[in-house]
């Protein structure tokens, strides 16, 4: 049996209630999150580059977006793991973390009471050269976790793809901002605007000016929230 001790050296967070108990948003920095929802830990692409883990504690579940070396940190990962700890990530993490679990998008799965379901993450505009797209379509995920009745969308590297904006019923969203590798603050904007979530963060957004995102949802009921998460 593994005893977590919460060490009081913790990242900026916000709480988030639910009817089932609260969520504990930690935002480490780039791409890189924590929730606690009661005593149940998930980490989000955790990488030591983003932040400091040393005073975090171990996961229950772990949540790879895809194999950039920004997302996917097998060290980490390994001091991360207990025995019971479950890992969901896209196909193209599994020949570096071969004891998790391979998520497609459309997919839903459950570890304790927390229900994963992956969402496609890729570049349609940005390139690395013609015809060799950032991210292409389907390498990557998103994740949209359900934890009590609340929906928390985290989208990976992608752009305003016509799947994000299908979505539905999300209150809480990640979302990417940073070029040439994902989204405009534009961009961002028009997914926003398109699935409507209830609270906002832009995230893994660089130097990018995060105002000018607030600047266009300011006619809009979504809750921009900047953090420290470039």
């Amino acid at each position: 049996m593994t005893v977590q001790v919460f060490s009081q050296k913790l990242p900026e967070s916000d709480k988030i209630s639910t009817s089932a108990g609260d969520v504990d948003i930690f935002f480490i920095g780039h791409g890189s999150l924590m929730f606690k929802f009661r005593d149940y830990v998930i980490h989000v692409d955790p990488v030591r580059s983003s932040g400091k883990y040393e005073s975090l504690p171990l996961a229950d579940l772990i949540l790879v977006t895809h194999e950039h070396y920004d997302h996917l940190d097998t060290d980490l990962i390994s001091s991360l793991r207990k025995n019971e700890t479950v890992m969901f990530c896209s196909n193209s993490c599994i020949a570096k973390v071969p004891w998790a679990q391979v998520i497609h998008p459309g997919d839903i799965k459950t570890a304790g009471q927390i229900e994963v379901e992956a969402v496609s993450a890729y570049n349609i505009v940005n390139e690395r050269s013609k015809g060799q797209p950032f991210h292409p379509k389907g390498v990557g995920n998103g994740y949209i976790i359900k934890m009590g009745e609340k929906k928390f969308y985290i989208a990976g590297d992608t752009e305003n793809t016509p799947e994000m904006k299908t979505l539905r019923g999300i209150n809480v969203a990640f979302l990417p901002m940073n070029l040439p590798y994902t989204m405009t603050p534009a961009m961002v904007a028009d997914a926003a605007r398109a699935f409507n979530p209830e609270i906002l963060y832009p995230y893994h957004h660089g130097e990018t000016n995060t105002d000018e995102l607030v600047r266009l949802l300011k006619d809009t009921s979504i809750e921009v929230r900047i953090r420290k998460l470039q």
